[in-house]
């Protein structure tokens, strides 16, 4: 069982994050002014010190907890640190991320500090940012001087202020639509006062604010977390690094696990290998910042001449996998990324980059120069990867007219199992290399089979005219359309089929099963009287009834799947063939 230390954003997408394994957690809060919503998670509220964390834990079998509270909460961070400690508990620590401090602001260690610089500023009226839980350590400061508190607007935020004798007349709110500038300006303090509290904290805005309008801006720093080397303690600071922190620590409670892409890999290798080239240094783990901005490490190795990250796919059937991916890295005059051994070079058009370049994505290209940007100075990266070439035969490549090695892909630089976004942006490619190709039509189909069964009926056309979609039929007749397709032929098979006529435009098995009804629905409709209660695959039809009746039966199969199918390419004509397990054909055509 995991136990989330919440009330927070961090808080809130940390219970997503452990929603998606539909596994029972809890999630706990001071008090029940944050909206969570759960359908496994328990929710806990009440203030607990070190004690009653420790004797909750034990109770509901706590094997894991996940500190997601406010990075000022040092109270509660002191308590989760002693009675992981007490119970020998690992702990996931949910940072917020920070920008790089500002030089304009005025920065403080605590509130003491603070009122000490204000005072020695000569701060008269002043602006605050910092929460109604500052009232009270600042309350030597107000009490002297005219001071603006924002504050939400919810009853216990009311309760502490009346608690503290703090004019509600000096009250502003959260909610009332009016920006840090707005209230700037309309109230005319000499200074604000902020906490160091993270983007998702809106620190920037206040500081740029207070910048804009020509005010003093003091902040409070934030503490640092109250741990040492005995503690177990795992920082992340978004939802992919938690959760592979959770697969982790709790293997069980993930179903499947993630993985890495082979962009992701070859960053963080390039990373290793330019602090290698440019600090000597040679950590065991390197940071890499994903696409979505979160931070994550990543294990590496090093060669003689390069670092190395062995491709980590999780549970996400990937021939990749196990893969060791190199960056060597050099100093140069201009910052490059090129290709080495077994890393594929492009020969058609139709990708990010133009025939002749490696096959290295515009996103993974994006993430290895992000990364190198903090050296401030120009690199060149070679990737390669060892026994590239081998296993790329068993890939989308050969068809995709990518020779000599596999791609260097990803989008969001973390592969989730059995990844459906992974297996469509292939299909996108490959239906962006057909139209490029140049052929008059493109032909999508299930796979290997039915692709032998449909290339009979256009022999003329070229290899990259052949798009294989898997299950999902309708987001590929989508991409069709985008990408401009005027002659699109669908060839699907039986089991598919029937699927597809009854409305389900994903087949696969976990999301939709054979519509028995449905099916002898069909089959009265085609005039047929045999009974085919008793089938259990759909395959089994082309044997159950006569053969005289089954063009007809086809016939209406393919009509209801046209009716389905046809909408989605509205600027294009639309062929359906059917295609039995001999490879017999049956067609029909919309609008022919």
């Amino acid at each position: 069982m995991i136990l989330i230390l919440g009330g927070t954003t961090e808080g809130r997408i940390a219970a997503e994050t452990l929603e998606s394994a539909a596994q029972p957690y809890y999630y706990s809060t001071h008090d029940e002014g944050q909206q969570v919503a759960m359908v496994h998670g328990t929710r806990l509220t009440g203030a607990m010190d070190s004690e009653a964390l420790t004797e909750c834990c034990t109770r509901h079998g706590i094997r894991l907890m996940v500190d997601a509270a406010h990075p000022f909460a040092t109270m509660l961070h002191t308590n989760v640190v002693n009675a992981a400690r007490q119970l020998h508990l690992p702990i996931v620590r949910y940072e917020r991320r920070y920008s790089a401090r500002d030089d304009s602001a005025i920065w403080c260690r605590d509130y003491d500090e603070a009122m000490q610089k204000m005072e020695h500023d000569g701060v008269g009226r002043l602006l605050a940012l910092t929460g109604v839980n500052t009232l009270a350590p600042l309350r030597p400061f107000w009490r002297r001087h005219e001071c603006w508190w924002r504050i939400l607007r919810r009853p216990t935020s009311m309760a502490q202020t009346q608690g503290v004798g703090f004019p509600t007349d000096h009250l502003i709110y959260y909610d009332d639509h009016t920006d840090t500038a707005t209230q700037i300006q309309q109230l005319h303090p000499d200074a604000i006062i902020t906490k160091e509290s993270g983007e998702s904290g809106g620190f920037m805005e206040k500081v740029e604010a207070a910048q804009r309008m020509g005010v003093r801006c003091y902040v409070v720093q934030r503490p640092s977390y109250p741990v040492d080397d005995k503690d177990e303690v795992t920082f992340v600071d978004g939802p992919y690094g938690l959760r592979r922190a959770v697969e982790r620590l709790v293997p069980d409670f993930y179903h499947l696990h993630s993985g890495l892409t082979s962009g992701t890999c070859a960053t963080a290798a390039a990373v290793a290998a330019a602090r290698r080239l440019l600090t000597s240094e040679c950590s065991d783990e390197v940071p890499v910042v994903l696409p979505n901005g979160e931070t994550i490490m990543v294990a590496v190795t090093y060669g003689d001449d390069y670092a190395a990250v062995v491709k980590d796919s999780g549970d996400d059937p990937d021939v990749t996998g196990g893969l060791e991916i190199r960056a060597a890295v050099s100093r140069a005059t201009k910052f490059e990324i090129v290709g080495g051994k077994g890393v594929g070079v492009i020969t058609l058009p139709g990708f990010d980059y133009p025939p002749g370049e490696a096959a290295i994505n515009r996103v993974p290209r994006q993430m290895i120069e992000a990364n190198l940007a903090p050296f401030s100075t120009p690199l060149r990266v070679v990737v390669s990867v060892e026994g590239g070439e081998e296993v790329a035969r068993r890939t989308f490549n050969p068809r995709l007219g990518i020779t000599g090695g596999i791609s260097i892909i990803g989008v969001s630089g973390i592969v989730m199992p059995f990844s459906e976004e992974g297996f469509l942006q292939s299909i996108r490619k490959c239906m962006n290399v057909a139209v490029a190709s140049g052929a008059e039509r493109v032909v999508i189909n299930s796979g290997a089979k039915s692709e032998r069964f449909v290339k009979i009926c256009y022999p003329d056309l070229p290899a990259q005219a052949f798009v294989e979609y898997g299950n999902y039929i309708g987001r590929t007749i989508e991409m069709a359309e985008e990408a401009g397709v005027q002659q699109l032929t669908l060839g699907v098979m039986m089991g598919k089929a029937v699927k597809l006529a009854a409305g389900e435009l994903d087949t696969h098995s976990r999301r939709t099963t054979m519509n028995r009804q449905f099916v002898e629905q069909m089959v009265r409709e085609a005039g047929c009287d045999t009974d085919i209660s008793g089938i259990t695959l759909a395959r089994e039809l082309w044997t159950l009834l006569p053969a005289e009746d089954i063009p007809r039966f086809a016939h209406v199969v393919i009509s209801h799947c046209m009716e389905h199918c046809a909408p989605l390419l509205p600027h294009g004509t639309l062929t359906i063939l059917l295609i039995d397990e001999d490879g017999g054909i049956y067609k029909l055509i919309d609008n022919p």
